[in-house]
Formats: structure tokens, C-alpha cells, sequence
């Protein structure tokens, strides 16, 4: 039913003034903005998702500022949320788009991008988010308010109003992000066991079973859900289990485009990399924009309202809780910024070309504001934006006689930016919608999260040219599958040099998976990416159906279950994420005998290792550890 918004009250009153924009809560902002951007950077270049930072930014800002500091300010543990998380949307955008050009600089194509042009493009782009979700915050936030649920923005705000257990949930979240480090290390530092099991399936030619056995993969399979990871192995078991026999069996010595050799003499991994990847891709393409085409009606009516709300100034009230950045200063950074697109190289674009990016970067930025009110930011489909924004830019840009390494880097650039506008309007609207119900000062938190944008704008091209320097992008450690995909997409258009039938037959099952009513996009992602992602995901699936559906408990009870699961599960994505870009310096590491660090700790692995049945073991204790976080303690534990 929805609220009056004029009947509404906030936690903390209009007229009460608490700390809020403090040097501590600054400080631990940016401090939880590089560590979740780091690890969701991680996370998002091996598995192809990345996941919200809000709710263990917030518990870890209580635990600190409660518990350590002594302190008692709602709204200062708002203020760190809001900055950490924006840090972790800017690296989430980033790095779906900005590996490809790493990709083509390893083939020589391109020059790798330096640091300062990473920084730019993550900056305008955050910083353009952000700008356009402040004029939308009363019509989406205030006007909708019991309408719009925003459902990452009204749980965060549930975990910060718990406040007083804060003691326990932070201890939650560091003891999953403890035991996920530590199991890392063992695996892939120390090389005791490996982190991937497989095996081929006799008289099954083509096809093999296997299973990524890492904390971050069970960690997102407990997050998403038991629908969302079976929708993905559904995708993954007709590529290993379907598709790729199928390939074996009809293409016989054949030598088949793209592939250079006979099919006979492809094992899985080489039969998933020359055709089912493109298939994926395809899939993931039609996805995106059969996703845009069904919120078109959605899509008017919000744009509509976002057209209203710049008629509006942001200052109109004088209500703490209703002061935004004017939007007079807004209308004027933005020009600011198109004039930088088009001026500085690091955008090929001309004068028309920045203004598109501007009016784009609006349009998408509307759609995600709405689309994560109504359907949560893990469903908000900005990889499908990404390509529409792609296909068009690269169009134009080989049509204005802007071709080969030039257009290609002119495409990804503008994806990129549109990318993070669309990851950071969406965040945006979710720390505002939390901030709304705590009481929160809008222009403080609109503050924060530029904060949390220029930060992680700052170090996500370290962290980019790490992982590249340490494993390279397309390995088996770091696949990058939507950058992959997005460079697949702009070569398409530019050189038309694509395996289009391939590309079409992944067009046709996603059209065939929406007509039968199955969400489209995680059942794409699962046939684009290694099955041994989606089983251990799936994993994760099964422990939250568990949860879920376990008989003779109170909905209280399964809901503070549930929530401990998701504390715990947050704590393992980062304990794995921060360990695998630990482990990424150390791949760097060189000595004098061209040895690294990795290869030294490595060493471990070659006297004492327990093979990949250990390895299933210690993933089975990891699983239980998970159950017993949600079902074998008590709630005030």
C-alpha cells in the first residue's frame, strides 16, 4: 500500500541535527570504497557479477564507530555506506568495459591505456551519474515512496536501524571475510589444492563436468538465490552438456570458422573458447536489449519525470532532509564536463559526440534509477545498456569515418562511461532511498558519494593494470567475460569479421528462453561462461533454498537466518577478492632470477598437496560453515 509521503517520518526528525559528515565517517568511507572496489573489481573480472557493497559497508562501519570509537550516529554510518559503496559501482562499471582495450593492446592493436585515461573515464562517468540522479531523487524517492521499494536501499536502512546488533553482525561479516582469506591463500597462494576440479566424461565426447570450488562463487549463489544460479547452470549445462557433444558429433575433421584446426581434435575447454563462448555472447547481447525493448513504457514515463525534475531547483526547502546540490551547479559541472569529452584525446569524440555521450549517459541513468527501485540493482540490466550504447556509438563512429584502432577505442570509451554512469545512478538511488528513511541529509550523502566516485576513480587503474600484469585478461584466472563480450561486439560492427552464425544461434536461444517466460540474461550469462562457475554458484543456490523453505521455524527467525547468511556470504566475495588482488602482487613480484613472489610461496603446493578430492573436501566444510552461520546459531549470538 503505498505511503503518503507527507505522513511520512523519518528515524532521525527534520529538525534534529546529529553527526553525519565527519572526518570518521569520511575516512572509513574511502577506506571501504578501495577495498570493496578492489575486491568487486576482482570478483567481477573472474565470475562476470559483482554485488553491493551497502549492507557490509554498514555493518563494519557500526562495529567500528560503535563498538571501537564508542560512538552513536545512525546517520554517520549512512554517510560511510554511501561513500564505500559508490567506490565499489564506479569499479563494477569499469571493469565490464575498460579489459578490452587491454585485451586488444596484448594483440597489438592498441596502446594500453595509462592511468590517467582510466581515471578520467571512471570519473566522468561517476561523476555524471551522480549528477543525474540528484534531480530525480524527489520524483523517484519522496514522490514514490511506498511505490518504488528499492529493496538493497530499504535493507540497508533495516541493518543500520538494528543498530544495537551491531557487535554481532560485523563479527559476521569479518569472520566470513577471515575464513574466505584464508582458504584462498591455501589454494591459490600456497597452491595446496587446486581451485578447480573438472573431468571429462567418458563415451560423452565434448562434454565435461566441473566445478570452481572458491568462497566468492558460494558467496553469490547464497546472494542471488536458488532461481537466479539455477537459471544459470540451466545456461551452462546446454553449452557443456548439449551444445559442445553436438559440435563433436556433427563436425566430425571438419575445420569450422572460426576455429583453424579439426573439430576432432578439440577438447571441452577448446570447444567452449572457439564457438560456445560466441553463442553466449550472443545470448548475453539479445539479453540486454530484449531487457531495454520490455521497459520501454518504463523507461518514457521515467524520463518524463526526470525532465520535470530538472525544472526544479534542489534547495527549495529549508528541511534538512529536502536539501539537494542545486541544480543550477549541477546544469553547470555537466557542461563543464561535456567541454572536458571534448577537448581532452583520451575521448575521441567531437563536440556532437559529447553531447550525445551526455544525453545517453541522462537517458540510461533515468532507466537505472527507476529499474533498481523496482526490481533490485542485481537485475538491473546495465551490461544491456552497455551493448545498446556500443552498437549505436560504434555505428556512428565508423559512419563519421572514425575506424580501426581509433573508432574501437572511441566505442569502448563511450560504453565505459555510460557503463559507470548507469552502475553509479543506480547506487545512487538506492544509499538516497536508505538515507530518506533514516533521515539523512540529501546534499551530504550526494557529497559522499563524489567522495566514493573520485576515489575509486583514482585506484581502480591500479588495480585494472594489476591483475593484467598478473594473469592477463581472457586467462583462465581473469576470463573479464563482459569486457570479452564488448570487444566481440565493437569488432563486429567495425571489421565485420565475427562468427555472425554463431552469434545469431545465441540471439535464437535467448529469444527461445523469453518466450518461455525464463528470465533471459542469468541463463545467457551461465551458457557464456565456464560451467564451473555456475555449479559452485548454484551450490551457494541451494544452501539459500534450504534456508528458504526449512519447515517449523517463525518468518523471523528465517528472516534474521537469511540475513546472517548474507552478512556471512558478503564477508567471503571480499575475503576472496582482497586475497586474489594480495595474490596479484605477488604474481608481479620479480627477483633477480626471474622468479615471483607467487612462484616461491607456490613452492608449498609442489611438497604438500591434497589434489582435487581435498579440494572438495575443504569446499564441503566451506558449505557447512555457511549453514552453520544461518541455522546453528542463535539469534543473539
Amino acid at each position: 500500500m503505498a505511503t503518503n509521503k507527507k505522513e511520512f517520518k523519518p528515524f532521525i526528525a527534520a529538525d534534529k541535527i546529529v553527526p553525519e559528515f565527519t572526518f570518521t565517517s569520511i575516512f572509513l568511507g574511502i577506506l571501504l570504497a578501495v577495498v570493496f572496489g578492489a575486491a568487486n573489481a576482482y570478483l567481477g573480472l573472474r565470475v562476470g557479477m559483482t554485488v553491493s557493497a551497502s549492507i557490509p559497508a554498514a555493518v563494519i562501519s557500526m562495529g567500528i564507530i560503535r563498538l571501537i570509537l564508542k560512538k552513536d550516529s545512525i546517520l554517520e554510518n549512512n554517510l560511510v555506506q554511501t561513500i564505500g559503496s559508490a567506490g565499489e559501482s564506479v569499479a563494477a562499471g569499469a571493469i565490464f568495459t575498460l579489459p578490452a582495450i587491454f585485451l586488444w593492446a596484448g594483440e597489438g592493436i592498441v596502446n594500453t591505456p595509462t592511468l590517467i585515461e582510466i581515471f578520467l573515464i571512471s570519473l566522468v562517468g561517476g561523476l555524471l551519474g551522480v549528477l543525474f540522479m540528484i534531480p530525480l531523487r524527489k520524483a523517484l524517492i519522496v514522490e514514490e515512496h511506498g511505490v518504488l521499494p528499492y529493496p538493497e536501499g530499504t535493507a540497508c536502512a533495516e541493518v543500520l536501524l538494528a543498530g544495537e546488533e551491531g557487535g554481532s553482525k560485523a563479527s559476521t561479516v569479518f569472520a566470513g571475510l577471515g575464513v574466505a582469506a584464508g582458504y584462498k591463500f591455501v589454494a591459490d597462494g600456497l597452491g595446496v589444492f587446486p581451485s578447480s576440479v573438472e573431468t571429462e566424461i567418458a563415451g560423452y565426447k565434448g562434454s565435461m563436468f566441473g566445478m570452481d570450488i572458491l568462497p566468492a562463487l558460494l558467496g553469490v549463489g547464497y546472494i542471488c538465490g536458488p532461481k537466479i544460479s539455477g537459471y544459470m547452470l540451466s545456461g551452462g549445462i546446454l553449452g557443456w552438456f548439449v551444445l559442445m557433444p553436438l559440435i563433436v558429433l556433427f563436425g566430425g575433421d571438419a575445420v569450422i570458422f572460426p576455429g583453424n584446426d579439426p573439430i576432432s581434435g578439440f577438447g571441452p575447454w577448446d570447444l567452449w573458447g572457439t564457438y560456445v563462448r560466441y553463442i553466449g555472447a550472443g545470448a548475453v547481447a539479445a539479453g540486454g536489449i530484449l531487457s531495454l525493448i520490455k521497459s520501454l513504457p518504463l523507461i518514457v514515463r521515467t524520463f518524463s519525470q526526470a525532465m520535470k525534475g530538472f525544472s526544479k531547483t534542489g534547495s527549495d526547502s529549508g528541511l534538512r532532509t529536502q536539501q539537494d546540490l542545486p541544480v543550477p551547479v549541477i546544469l553547470v559541472v555537466i557542461a563543464i564536463i561535456a567541454v572536458v569529452i571534448w577537448l581532452l584525446p583520451v575521448f575521441p569524440v567531437t563536440l556532437l559526440g559529447a553531447i550525445i555521450i551526455i544525453v545517453f549517459g541522462f537517458f540510461f541513468a533515468t532507466v537505472s534509477s527507476r529499474m533498481v527501485g523496482l526490481v533490485g540493482s542485481s537485475n538491473n540490466p546495465v551490461s544491456g545498456m552497455a551493448i545498446a550504447t556500443l552498437l549505436i556509438a560504434t555505428v556512428l563512429l565508423k559512419a563519421t569515418g572514425s575506424t580501426g584502432a581509433e573508432g574501437m577505442i572511441g566505442a569502448i570509451s563511450i560504453g565505459s562511461i555510460i557503463c559507470i554512469i548507469a552502475a553509479i545512478a543506480g547506487d545512487t538511488s538506492q544509499d538516497l532511498k536508505t538515507g530518506f528513511l533514516l533521515g539523512a541529509t540529501p546534499k551530504k550523502q550526494q557529497i559522499g558519494e563524489v567522495i566514493g566516485v573520485f576515489v575509486s576513480a583514482l585506484t581502480i587503474g591500479g588495480v585494472l593494470y594489476l591483475l593484467n600484469e598478473a594473469w592477463g585478461y581472457g586467462s583462465k584466472q581473469i576470463p573479464a567475460p563482459q569486457a570479452s563480450m564488448m570487444k566481440m561486439v565493437v569488432e563486429g560492427v567495425m571489421n565485420a569479421e565475427l562468427p555472425w552464425t554463431l552469434i545469431f544461434a545465441g540471439v535464437g536461444i535467448a529469444i527461445l528462453i523469453e518466450v518461455l517466460g525464463i528470465p533471459v540474461l542469468p541463463f545467457a550469462v551461465g551458457l557464456y561462461l565456464p560451467l564451473g562457475l555456475s555449479t559452485s554458484i548454484m551450490v551457494g543456490g541451494l544452501v539459500r533454498l534450504y534456508i528458504d523453505k526449512k519447515k517449523n521455524i517463525s518468518e523471523t527467525d528465517r528472516k534474521d537466518s537469511t540475513d546472517r547468511g548474507i552478512l556471512y556470504t558478503s564477508g567471503l566475495i571480499a575475503g576472496e577478492g582482497l586475497v586474489g588482488v594480495l595474490l596479484a602482487i605477488f604474481a608481479v613480484i620479480k627477483f633477480s632470477d626471474k622468479t615471483t613472489l607467487a612462484d616461491k610461496i607456490g613452492v608449498v603446493g609442489d611438497m604438500f598437496n591434497i589434489g582435487q578430492l581435498g579440494g572438495v573436501v575443504l569446499f564441503t566444510l566451506l558449505t557447512a560453515s555457511l549453514v552453520y552461520v544461518i541455522v546453528g546459531k542463535k539469534k543473539n549470538s
